[in-house]
């Protein structure tokens, strides 16, 4: 689910976190850096369990309605299309989603239900549902379409769900947009009624769990040494005066282009711009790329880079 960049974002978080509280337990912060990794897993969880709330509220609200004593003849024999997306019904009946749920007590907007209830009402009310519930026949792509558009127009971008996760827990801001790829890639993928919705691991594969950890300790244990490999080249910067989150991006840039062969010299300097346009000053990125440039010039002229393999790539 995660990719690198966001695992050098974390990586980042961490040791910023481990150079203002002044410590060197190393321990203490690389289970940090994994928490907030694995944090990642019940903020998945539970946008899909949004989905999962949605039709089983309104499918409370139907059988409510038809066991009216004055019920009405359309509350007698509602549309059913809605709660009986094929879609939806592959995440309601999904084992896996349930278990996953329950064992980590993913139950938040079960708890807060006034959330989807207000989700619902908003949905009930737009033209998509409208266009939606036309007629009460249930065809796949048609379902598929509509939780889609559900997903990107109503339940990612609702500010109310927005401001509850980042009360909840802080670091999930940044995962949010990370979380609502993954979800809906997943979705675009279903083929059919009976295709199973594979939940995602947090990690792609050991290998990208193996480089956040050697990331952050190889920087960490290493910290010292790299900032001496640039303080000679910041002439117009003293160097207690650059901002921390920079000498921080330095070092973890430094890190990769020394101690990760495998990683193509231009894909490292890229991603700790892009790191450096998100955290730190807008003049960042320019200070930064021209240390790792000038770094990378003495390294090939000194025979220092010694990639390997995809590291080899230009």
């Amino acid at each position: 689910m995660v990719n690198r960049r966001h695992i050098r974002s974390k990586v980042l978080q961490a040791i910023y976190a481990m150079t203002q509280n002044q410590s060197d337990q190393l321990d203490i912060y690389e289970k940090y850096l994994f928490n907030s990794l694995e944090n990642i897993r019940e903020l998945y969880l539970l946008m899909l369990s949004a989905f999962v709330e949605l039709q089983k509220v309104e499918q409370e609200f139907l059988e409510l309605s038809a066991q009216k004593h004055l019920a009405t003849p359309e509350e007698r024999n509602p549309n059913k299309k809605f709660i009986n997306n094929q879609v939806l019904q592959i995440l309601v009946q999904s084992e896996t989603l349930k278990n996953w749920t329950e064992e980590l007590r993913v139950n938040q907007f079960h708890v807060n239900d006034h959330y989807i209830k207000g989700l619902l009402q908003d949905i009930k009310t737009s033209d998509l549902y409208k266009q939606y519930m036309r007629n009460n026949v249930n065809k796949f792509e048609e379902d598929k379409e509509f939780v889609i558009k559900l997903f990107t127009d109503f339940i990612a971008p609702n500010e109310k769900i927005y401001e509850f996760l980042e009360d909840y827990k802080i670091s999930w801001i940044d995962d949010i947009p990370v979380v609502n790829t993954a979800i809906l890639k997943q979705l675009e993928s279903l083929k059919d009624a009976s295709s199973y919705f594979k939940l995602n691991k947090v990690f792609k594969d050991d290998e990208d769990k193996d480089f956040a950890k050697q990331l952050f300790r190889k920087t960490a244990l290493n910290a010292n040494n790299f900032v001496k490999e640039y303080e000679d080249k910041t002439r117009n910067w003293e160097l207690d005066r650059i901002a921390e989150i920079d000498t921080i991006i330095l070092n973890l840039g430094i890190c990769e282009l020394q101690k990760f062969p495998s990683i193509p010299v231009k894909v490292t300097i890229n991603e700790y711009l892009e790191l450096a346009k998100e955290y730190s000053t807008p003049k960042s990125s320019i200070f930064i790329n021209g240390i790792l440039d000038a770094l990378v010039k003495e390294y090939r002229n000194e025979n220092k880079l010694n990639k390997i393999g995809r590291g080899l790539i230009e």
